[in-house]
């Protein structure tokens, strides 16, 4: 068996463990992708073998064998597969609990990933066994590989405060990828349970790739999985453990960890140097509102691309507060921050050829005697007036603040913000896609597939600011926070309210994601948005399977060209 081992340095393990517990009869879990398939007993290694029905019945017994045999025989694997119909999934048991396969639903429509993502996880998170080593085996085609690797990792979420039967817990190590060595003391983890992710890869002809995977591909997805984890992490994290300042703790670890020293602008100096937006946002919290940019500029850079992340770290609605049942669950408002962490993170790490920004606008929204109150007016960085009508509208007023600052200051001439910006983007796009709004057809057409190939799906809603930006009319300011009309384009206008603040003439791209829905599932972080930065982006970074998936077309021309 060929597998590789790509280890967590100290200050990155030290970031994914910081308050993380171990949970009695449920214990957390590394993830390990190998080369190729290992050897394993599945009554003491149990094993899911997921796949599209079409491509389980490519596959044969001898090149599952080393994971099922002596326990399955080629007849009872042969009998299972024409047993399995996917309605939407189905599975056949192959050994007691112990050897499962499971066929993915037959049919992926035009705006779903091929790759049928979010079945895998289902399938994962039911089929986990919780034991100290199990494998997932993955049926799928080279093109899907990424999704498919993504998919499972979202099964495997790793922030719990949960004791079990009262007792209390300790904190323990939480390495992503490491597997059970190379993670720093030179002794396995016993207290961790391990996956294995596996691949048998169908090529275009319909065989079986025999090809073990590349030593690129396994550092691509080892790292895409720590920013995913990394990101869900932080969005799971409640408030009182994740504040600005435990967020620039975030941000500074990574930063460590890539040799990067972060800008951070914060508490009155906001106010002094302009950045009316997410100072007037967070200036009743206890503790101060920020402005984080982590930078990487490699030599021979052609592009300038920057990431801008809304990260609320809880949002109460202000002195327009929400109630008791829409407040629970704003612990998540800062999930757009938290996904440029993790996809800045595994970017660099995979080679960015590009100069790249991460600008995290933090804040609390909170009640409090400095809070902002409707009718207040704020000059954003901007130099532009705004007239507070809905305090709960504060996302788009720190991002305003970042995207403007990512133009004047750090001269980007392809912008992307993300957030979990409106309520509607739900009813806009639904639970799985996100909604992308773009000045750029090019580009629209560009995230769209990136959102497919990724797994993290996108949708696109109108872009029209010549009807939909009328709805922040003011009689006193340059323009309002909230819209006139709820009911018309509400989604569209949330984001054009932050290109308005770019400029409806800037003459680079921009691309604003609302992923306010697919943030979460049920109860918990998916860690949307890491995956799809970096496919969408896949053709600036070293990494042969990012560029293999990024969507193609032509390449925005630079700023200087556009201006002139």
């Amino acid at each position: 068996m060929q597998w590789l081992l790509f280890s967590c340095t100290r200050p990155l393990r030290n970031l994914l463990a910081r308050n993380f517990s171990s949970r009695v009869g449920k214990m957390a879990t590394d993830l390990k992708f190998n080369a190729s398939l290992g050897t394993s007993d599945p009554q003491t290694h149990p094993v899911l073998i997921i796949g599209q029905l079409r491509h389980l019945n490519l596959v044969k017994f001898n090149d599952l064998a080393s994971k099922l045999s002596p326990r399955v025989s080629e007849e009872t694997f042969l009998n299972a597969v024409a047993c399995l119909h996917p309605a939407p999934t189905d599975k056949v048991s192959l050994y007691l609990d112990s050897a499962t396969v499971a066929a993915l639903p037959l049919k992926a429509s035009r705006h779903n990933t091929a790759s049928r993502a979010h079945a895998i996880t289902r399938l994962v998170k039911s089929h986990v066994m919780n034991v100290p080593e199990e494998t997932v085996v993955l049926v799928c085609e080279r093109e899907n590989l990424f999704a498919s690797a993504c998919a499972v990792v979202r099964a495997f979420p790793l922030y719990s405060r949960k004791t079990g039967n009262g007792r209390s817990s300790t904190p323990v190590k939480s390495e992503v990828g490491c597997g059970d060595a190379g993670c720093g003391d030179g002794a396995k983890d016993t207290s961790r349970n391990l996956v294995n992710v596996e691949f048998v890869v169908i090529d275009k002809d319909g065989g079986v790739d025999c090809n073990p995977l590349t030593e690129d591909e396994i550092k691509c997805l080892t790292e895409t999985t720590r920013g995913i984890r990394l990101t869900a992490r932080i969005v799971d994290m409640p408030c009182n453990e994740m504040n600005v300042d435990h967020f620039i703790q975030a941000v500074e670890e990574i930063g460590n960890e890539l040799c990067i020293t972060p800008q951070i602008i914060r508490g009155e100096e906001l106010k002094e140097r302009g950045f009316g937006g997410i100072y007037g946002v967070g200036k009743a919290a206890a503790v101060p509102p920020a402005l984080v940019v982590l930078s990487h500029e490699p030599k021979c850079a052609q592009e300038t691309i920057a990431l801008v992340g809304k990260g609320i770290v809880y949002d109460t609605g202000g002195l327009s507060i929400k109630g008791k049942t829409a407040m629970p669950g704003m612990k998540r408002d800062c999930g757009g921050a938290a996904a440029i962490l993790g996809a800045f993170y595994a970017a660099v790490k995979c080679g960015f050829t590009d100069n790249l920004h991460a600008v995290f606008c933090l804040a609390e929204n909170s009640v409090g005697p400095n809070a902002t109150r409707p009718d207040d007016i704020h000059t954003l960085y901007s130099g532009r007036t705004v007239e507070i009508n809905n305090t709960d509208a504060e996302g788009r007023l720190v991002l305003s603040d970042g995207v403007c600052f990512a133009n004047k200051d750090l001269k980007a001439n392809i912008i992307l913000d993300m957030a979990t910006l409106t309520g509607a983007q739900g009813v806009a796009t639904g639970k799985y896609h996100g909604a992308i709004l773009t000045n750029s057809e090019t580009w629209e057409a560009k995230s769209l597939q990136a959102g497919r190939k990724s797994g993290d799906l996108l949708a696109p809603i109108i872009y029209c600011p010549e009807l939909h930006f009328s709805e922040f009319a003011s009689a006193i300011a340059d323009m309002k926070n909230s819209v006139s009309d709820r009911q018309n384009a509400q989604s569209s206008c949330a984001g054009l309210f932050i290109a308005a603040h770019l400029g409806f003439d800037y003459p680079g791209v921009w691309m604003h994601v609302d992923m306010a829905t697919p943030v979460h599932c049920g109860e918990r972080a998916t860690g949307y948005g890491v995956a799809l930065l970096l496919t969408l982006f896949g053709n600036h970074t070293n990494s042969k399977l990012l560029q293999s998936i990024a969507p193609c077309g032509e390449e925005p021309p630079s700023k200087r060209q556009c201006r002139d």
